[in-house]
This record gives structure tokens, C-alpha cells and sequence, in this order.
């Protein structure tokens, strides 16, 4: 709105006249209904790149409908996390495995990085 389409504030204008001032009811926080599971063996309060990077870092690794379970990403998100984030911004090396069925495992190995 621009101060051209106003209306100067007058005596009787509603806007600048307050007779009672009542404090607004407090509402409920959405977050306190909302209840996490806690998917991953660190804290709680893990970040959803931790959490992936845990699954990673199994023996036998993670399904992609595993890591997107667990940081409710859409495939692309997680297939880009991967390729973006462990691949190139960490420098870990991916090992993807084929099983029957055409499921892929995605494993990193934590000790041995690829780059430093």
C-alpha cells in the first residue's frame, strides 16, 4: 500500500483509537504435537545428512528407499546428496552394488577417503 492511498489517521479513524488493549490467546506450538522418531544411533537432534551418512556407512549399506525413509527427501534429493555432498563436497568414495531385482546399496567407507 502506498502513502498516497491512505487515509490520513483523523480523531474518530479506527485505526489510531484503542479503548481496550487485551493481550492475544496463546497459541499452541505445531512443533510440540509433532513427534520424531529417532531413526539413526546418534542424538536426536542428528541432521538428516548425518543420518544418511550413518546408513552409508553400514556394512552392507543403504537402500535408496532406505535413505529416503529416513530424511523424507524424494529420490532426486537423496541421488543428489550423494553425488553432490559425498561424492564431491566430502571426497568419500561411493561403492554401489547391483543385487537381484535391480535394487542398488550405496556404502562409503568412513576410514578411507578419497580425498582429504
Amino acid at each position: 500500500m502506498s502513502s498516497k492511498s491512505r487515509k490520513p489517521n483523523s480523531i474518530g479513524n479506527s485505526q489510531t483509537k484503542r479503548t481496550d488493549v487485551a493481550e492475544p490467546p496463546a497459541r499452541k506450538s505445531k512443533k510440540a504435537d509433532v513427534s520424531v522418531p529417532a531413526q539413526s544411533t546418534r542424538s536426536p537432534k542428528a541432521s538428516k545428512q548425518d543420518r544418511c551418512l550413518d546408513l552409508l556407512a553400514r556394512r552392507d549399506g543403504a537402500a535408496l528407499s532406505e535413505l529416503v525413509a529416513a530424511t523424507d527427501w524424494q529420490q532426486h534429493s537423496v541421488r543428489g546428496f550423494l553425488s553432490g555432498v559425498v561424492k564431491k563436497k566430502l571426497g568419500l568414495t561411493l561403492h554401489v552394488s547391483s543385487h537381484e531385482g535391480g535394487s542398488r546399496r550405496y556404502r562409503i567407507d568412513r576410514n578411507g577417503r578419497g580425498r582429504g
